[in-house]
């Protein structure tokens, strides 16, 4: 006899969007704040304006995101990283 096993799809597919979810959150508590950099040198740049100070404050934050990801992390320290990355790596 065959079983039918309904909404199997959609349990895996619900499990693999949660996954990304988790991983775009953890990326964005290392590099968010040197995206929201990018992008406001961007908006500046396409309005015709100077985006010199928003290009170093992205390169600044990335070198700060760049010396907290170098750190080893696990599951009992997360937390650490991420308040270091949003304050800036000053911790």
């Amino acid at each position: 006899m065959k079983k039918r096993q309904l909404g199997q799809g959609m349990t895996e597919y619900i499990i693999i969007v949660a996954l990304i979810a988790v991983a775009a959150i953890g990326v964005y508590s290392f590099f968010g704040k040197t995206v929201r950099n990018q992008v406001s040198a961007l908006a500046n740049e396409v309005s015709g304006q100077d985006s010199a100070t928003q290009i170093q404050a992205a390169k600044t934050s990335a070198g700060e995101a760049t010396t907290v990801a170098d750190k080893n992390y696990n599951l009992g320290n997360y937390n650490d990283a991420a308040n270091k990355s949003a304050e800036g790596g000053s911790k």
